[in-house]
């Protein structure tokens, strides 16, 4: 996520999910303790039950497999300072030297290439954790962050403890509803915006899902990066309320942020991140590649997600899968 302008910058049970209470979203300050318990730190993903997951696991009818990740290396746009790169060494072989036996150059020539990674999880398609983005220094289920953010890590809120997100997965094609191949950026994708569109589409979300919107600004990744960055089209705080009120366990773009930039109120920023992560515990998916899945107009498919377990890390670089 966060790509900005200078602009912008300153700104489980198991009981089947059809019987599981309904829960409601936060009441604007009241958000704290969770509706799933005041020590809980997975959120919404307690909607995940077995049940959920065979519900998803029938979509899957001809196992046409998506991949949702983009590729992510030294050139790949994202949020200052945030960068990553990938060095690849080729250790005590020098000038061509083999890996050495116990005498002298190994027998049977091994040679091998490792790599290093060096950047910030930010960057490309990843998941926010409920330790990324909080309000007034408080975070989901009233953590403060005095009392677990660490530059070692944090010690909770981490990807490390989000569950394997295997569900119903659907897809909200915005690009379609306004008849073009692309939303420009700054373009609000209001709350009614996404019920018409979900109305035409014939798209039902359901409790547990994870809802990914197309607007056709990742294909800008590509053609024209830096246009990709400097902004984008996506939804306001009243879509991310009306989502949440939905009971998902994500919500997603081919986007770099999910969110409108620049913001409508530019004194208003990253609203509806508060409202999906630290006032429901609902995980954010940015720069979904969703190129394939709008084009061949699915609407439902299963989704899955094992992200890096990066012990004490508040994003990860992610490659979920869509299979229908």
């Amino acid at each position: 996520m966060r790509i900005m302008t200078a602009a912008t910058l300153a700104a489980l049970a198991l009981a089947p999910a059809s019987t599981l209470a309904q829960p409601q979203p936060a009441a604007p300050g009241n958000w704290f303790p969770s509706r799933y318990g005041a020590d809980d730190q997975i959120g919404a993903m307690n909607l995940l039950t077995p049940e959920k997951v065979l519900e998803a696991a029938r979509l899957v009818t001809r196992g046409q497999v998506y991949r949702l990740g983009v590729p992510v290396g030294r050139d790949t746009p994202a949020f200052p300072p945030r960068n990553a790169a990938v060095t690849v060494m080729m250790p005590d072989q020098f000038e061509g030297a083999v890996v050495p036996g116990a005498n002298g150059p190994s027998e049977n020539r091994m040679s091998y290439a490792d790599d290093m990674f060096t950047g910030w999880l930010g960057v490309g398609s990843q998941i926010d954790s409920f330790a990324h983005l909080g309000i007034d220094n408080v975070f989901y289920n009233g953590n403060h962050a005095r009392d677990f953010i660490r530059t070692t890590g944090v010690t909770k809120l981490g990807v490390e403890g989000i569950p394997p997100m295997v569900t119903r997965g659907v897809l909200v094609d915005m690009a379609r509803a306004r008849n073009k191949p692309m939303l420009d950026e700054g373009e609000v994708i209001t709350a009614d915006d996404l019920r018409n569109a979900m109305r035409e589409q014939g798209v039902t979300v359901r409790q547990g899902d994870v809802v990914l919107i197309h607007t056709g600004w990742v294909e800008l990744l590509e053609r024209d990066p830096a246009r990709f960055g400097k902004g984008e089209p996506g939804i306001d705080n009243g879509a991310a309320e009306f989502l949440a009120s939905l009971n998902v366990v994500a919500v997603g773009a081919d986007t770099w942020g999910v969110e409108a930039v620049p913001f409508r109120n530019p004194n208003r920023v990253w609203e509806g991140h508060q409202t999906l992560l630290a006032k429901n515990g609902i995980h954010i998916l940015e720069v979904m590649d969703t190129r394939a899945l709008a084009r061949d107009r699915a609407t439902e498919f299963l989704f899955v997600l094992g992200q890096p377990l990066l012990k004490g890390a508040v994003q990860a670089i992610i490659n979920p899968i869509a299979i229908r």
